[in-house]
């Protein structure tokens, strides 16, 4: 596998119900995004809502998203779980449905300790059938990725690169200087509003749930980064920024902007915006202030 760089949108899970997958919604969703010239997908993320998935439903949308996607672009698997048997029977099934690799964030619930958590990678990273990316997002799990600890796995063949959700440049700073360790691994930023910065500063792009809505700006803006038109690439930065600024804050709670995208995805005509309990829709008041942000956004049809 080459390094992947990029953006690779982390895409939200359709729903028509607690259970059931709005599937032509998901096909408009993946072509939309595609459309957008994005450089893979990545299924079972925070914004997909994994955790609160039946374990049937995401084996139905990995497969439905691999077939969709049909090799035009990489597809990525979240495989995070609590059980690691768990783990690895998605982690054969997303390489049987012909997903190209796979995303691991620390199992969560259990405080995991930097010497339990590098042993558990160890164990399984040799029983994956694909390339596996480390997810670190230390808000949900409450455990990092320690720097020293990611070194150590760099060691590991088949880990091919890390997602940094941590929102900490200190700790990306440190991530960046490992790269001539393993030149050909993938250093990843969650934050969309720190895509531009990341790449200026040596990563290779971003994990941006924004591209949902809009994959062609965080695609110009990672292109801008990529080959230092500073310029554009501050333009397209302040249009990111006002999207986290207004669609991200209707609500107010730590579920906005997973309810913001979905709700705005289903405001334009692409998809349903049934949310995985415990959450739930926007109600009406939210839906019409999205209304208001797509039109200050300039967002009134997708193409």
């Amino acid at each position: 596998m080459k390094p992947l760089t990029g953006i690779i949108p982390p895409i939200i899970t359709p729903l028509r119900a607690r259970d059931e997958l709005d599937i032509a919604g998901l096909e408009r969703l993946i072509e939309h995004i595609l459309a957008g010239g994005v450089h893979g997908i990545f299924v079972l993320g925070t914004t997909g809502e994994a955790p609160g998935l039946s374990y049937r439903l995401r084996r139905e949308l990995i497969e439905r998203t691999c077939r969709q996607v049909a090799g035009r672009v990489p597809v990525l698997v979240g495989i995070t779980d609590t059980a690691f048997v768990e783990a690895v029977q998605l982690s054969h099934f997303a390489s049987e449905s012909g997903a190209q690799a796979l995303v691991l964030a620390p199992p969560y619930y259990f405080p995991n300790s930097q010497p339990e958590l590098l042993e558990y990678v160890q164990h399984l990273a040799p029983e994956l059938p694909l390339p596996l990316f480390l997810y670190n997002m230390p808000t949900h799990t409450k455990t990092i990725f320690e720097v020293e600890t990611v070194q150590r796995a760099m060691c590991i063949a088949n880990i091919v690169g890390l997602k940094d959700s941590s929102a900490n440049m200190v700790y990306f700073h440190q991530l960046v200087r490992l790269l001539p360790q393993r030149p050909e691994w993938s250093l990843l930023v969650g934050p969309e509003e720190l895509l531009a910065e990341s790449v200026l500063l040596g990563g290779q792009g971003g994990v941006c749930g924004g591209a949902n809505l809009r994959p062609r700006l965080y695609v110009d803006l990672y292109e801008a980064a990529r080959t230092r038109q500073f310029e554009r690439a501050a333009a397209l930065h302040a249009e990111v920024i006002h999207v986290s600024a207004t669609l991200y804050r209707v609500g107010g709670h730590s579920s906005a902007i997973i309810k913001g995208l979905k709700c705005a995805l289903r405001e334009l005509g692409i998809c349903d915006d049934f949310m995985a309990e415990p959450f739930h829709r926007f109600r009406e008041k939210e839906r019409a202030r999205v209304r208001q942000v797509l039109a200050e956004l300039g967002i009134t049809a997708v193409h």
